[in-house]
C-alpha cells in the first residue's frame, strides 16, 4: 500500500523547524535594511514636500498682496476718473464750453486705466492662482509611487 503524498518526508527524518537558514537571515536583514531605508527616504521626501508647500504658499500670499495693492490702486484711479467724468458732465451741462471736452477725455482715459487695473488685481485673487499646484502634483506622484512599492513588496 502506498503512502499519501502529504505524508512524504524526503529526508527520511524530522527537520528542525526552529533553525533558520543563514541565507534566509541574510535576506531578512536585507529586507529590514530596505524597509528602514524606505522609511528614511519617505521621511526626507515629505520634509521636502512640506518645504515646497511653504514656498508655494509664501508665493501665493505675495501674489495675493500684489493683487490687493493693484486693486486698491485701480480703485483709486477709477474713482479719480469718475470724478473727472462728473466734472466734465457738469461743465458740459452748465457752461457748454470747450473745457468740458478736455475733462471728458481725461476722465474716460483715467476710468479705463482704473478698470484695467481692477481687472488685473481681481484675476490675481482668483482661487485657482492661490492653489499650490506643484506640491499637489508632487504629493500625487509620491502617493502613487508608495502604492506601487507596497503592492510590489506584497507580491514578493
Amino acid at each position: 500500500m502506498s503512502r499519501p503524498a502529504y505524508d512524504y518526508e524526503p529526508s527520511g527524518g524530522v527537520e528542525d523547524v526552529t533553525a533558520i537558514p543563514e541565507s534566509r537571515q541574510t535576506a531578512d536583514a536585507r529586507v529590514f535594511t530596505l524597509v528602514r531605508r524606505l522609511a528614511d527616504e519617505v521621511t526626507t521626501l515629505f520634509t521636502k514636500e512640506i518645504a515646497l508647500l511653504k514656498v508655494e504658499t509664501t508665493n501665493a500670499i505675495r501674489e495675493a498682496q500684489t493683487g490687493v495693492g493693484s486693486m486698491a490702486a485701480g480703485g483709486a484711479v477709477l474713482y479719480a476718473g469718475f470724478l473727472f467724468l462728473l466734472v466734465s458732465a457738469f461743465l458740459a451741462l452748465s457752461l457748454v464750453v470747450e473745457g468740458w471736452l478736455a475733462a471728458l477725455i481725461i476722465g474716460a482715459v483715467v476710468a479705463i486705466i482704473g478698470a484695467i487695473m481692477l481687472a488685473n488685481g481681481r484675476k490675481k485673487l482668483q482661487a485657482s492662482s492661490l492653489k499650490p499646484e506643484h506640491t499637489q502634483a508632487a504629493l500625487q506622484k509620491d502617493r502613487e509611487m508608495l502604492k506601487r512599492t507596497l503592492h510590489e513588496s506584497h507580491q514578493r
